[in-house]
């Protein structure tokens, strides 16, 4: 009897042991996945739902509620100017569109700064920013880069004209501006279709580039360079061509003539016979 009691009872404690260590490796892979659980909630990014395009929208388009959607976007990446409201796009007091100011691409976030208020005209003045003035340039197939310019394209600017007077003058050309942005091409400040030669293209430039631009304007001529997109290169301004130097002439030298020596004489009469004799000169 005892040896039944002893063997039931050494059978009740590995049981014991057995649960008990059952239950500390269940109890450590509990506590582990808290720690990656955990870990895990460390890393997500907190989000705020705003709104992005759903596709590419040009110049002067109007925007409607089809072409925009909410996506979450990180809190702390977030753009100034964005839409978090869909009462706020499109206004439930007013059915008057907005128009896009300036291009935007397929899930790009929706800016205040690239639409206008409902029913807002989106004309020339929305393009420039602040401080900035538009200034026409007059062009030809020549001078407009062939019809290649567009709306959003930046230009470097160049003048030909004579200066100097006289046997001095010359035709020069200088670089005057650099990577000016157009706003506008013929009466187009939006997206231009093909190719098209332009009798005038709108620049965006400060108050002291307009009287430049003018008074070079009106005293000789004015060629557009195309820039790069990307390209920020800086040009130095004080590129100068003239007609010499295209051609690599090279003004002349006169070779330094030898200073003769004064030589001073006195007319004496000998006879009937006229004499100069050389004397030392005075001064």
């Amino acid at each position: 009897m005892r040896m039944i009691f002893g063997l039931v009872l050494l059978v009740g404690i590995a049981l014991a042991g057995g649960a008990v260590y059952l239950a500390k490796g269940q109890i450590g892979q509990y506590k582990n996945a808290i720690a990656r659980a955990e870990a895990a909630k460390s890393k997500i990014v907190p989000t705020k739902s705003i709104f992005v395009v759903n596709r590419a929208l040009k110049y002067g388009e109007k925007i409607s509620k089809d072409d925009v959607r909410a996506v979450d976007f990180p809190v702390a990446a977030l753009p100034e100017g964005h839409f978090d409201d869909l009462a706020v796009i499109f206004p439930e007091n007013t059915d008057l569109p907005r128009v896009v100011l300036r291009p935007i691409e397929k899930d790009e976030a929706l800016l205040a700064i690239k639409v206008t208020k409902p029913g807002e005209d989106a004309g020339l003045t929305s393009r420039l920013e602040r401080g900035m003035r538009a200034f026409a340039i007059r062009v030809d197939v020549s001078s407009g880069v062939s019809g290649f310019l567009r709306p959003g394209d930046r230009v470097d600017v160049y003048w030909t004209g004579r200066v100097g007077s006289g046997a001095n003058t010359s035709e020069v050309t200088k670089l005057i501006e650099t990577t000016v942005p157009l706003i506008a091409v013929d009466q187009s400040s939006g997206s231009v279709e093909g190719t098209q030669i332009a009798r005038t293209v709108t620049v965006a430039v400060s108050p002291n580039q307009v009287a430049s631009l003018a008074q070079a304007q009106s005293s000789g001529r004015l060629s557009l360079s195309l820039v790069g997109v990307g390209d920020d290169v800086e040009i130095a301004q004080n590129i100068e061509v003239n007609q010499r130097d295209l051609l690599g002439i090279e003004d002349k030298v006169e070779a330094p003539t030898a200073a003769q020596e004064k030589v001073c004489t006195i007319r004496t009469r000998r006879g009937a016979e006229v004499v100069n004799l050389p004397i030392p000169c005075t001064n």
